[in-house]
């Protein structure tokens, strides 16, 4: 499992840096103020989460925390960066405003991996 999770996190952040780099180039003259915005906040959430997940394969591969923490840390961050970027990622190229709404749910899932790391963390000194 370590290995899956920081192959993910490896693809993850090149996905991330792809898509900043075609948000910084490609878009740059399609998109309003604040869209671009949106779409950079996308992209920052985006790395970031890449980073994290990572960092969650470093963190069990020296047992910090268990296995079962990791994959759930993991799914959780996975999710927070498909509905959180994903929904900002799509409200910037459509416009499509409702997008927005289901933001929230990828920040909860972000909010809730970083806690229960630390719960993880705690359990295990």
């Amino acid at each position: 499992m370590i290995a899956k999770v920081i192959a993910s996190g490896a693809l993850l952040m090149a996905f991330a840096i792809a898509a900043g780099a075609f948000g910084a180039h490609a878009l740059k003259d399609r998109l309003d103020e604040y869209s671009k915005g949106v779409y950079d906040k996308a992209a920052f959430y985006h790395l970031i989460h890449a980073i994290a997940i990572l960092i969650i394969g470093l963190i069990a591969s020296n047992k910090i925390i268990s296995e079962y923490a990791t994959e759930k840390i993991f799914f959780l961050f996975l999710g927070g960066i498909a509905i959180f970027s994903g929904s900002l990622y799509l409200l910037a190229l459509t416009g499509v405003r409702w997008l927005g709404a289901i933001t929230p749910i990828g920040g909860t899932l972000f909010i809730v991996a970083w806690l229960y790391l630390a719960y993880s963390a705690y359990l295990n000194r």
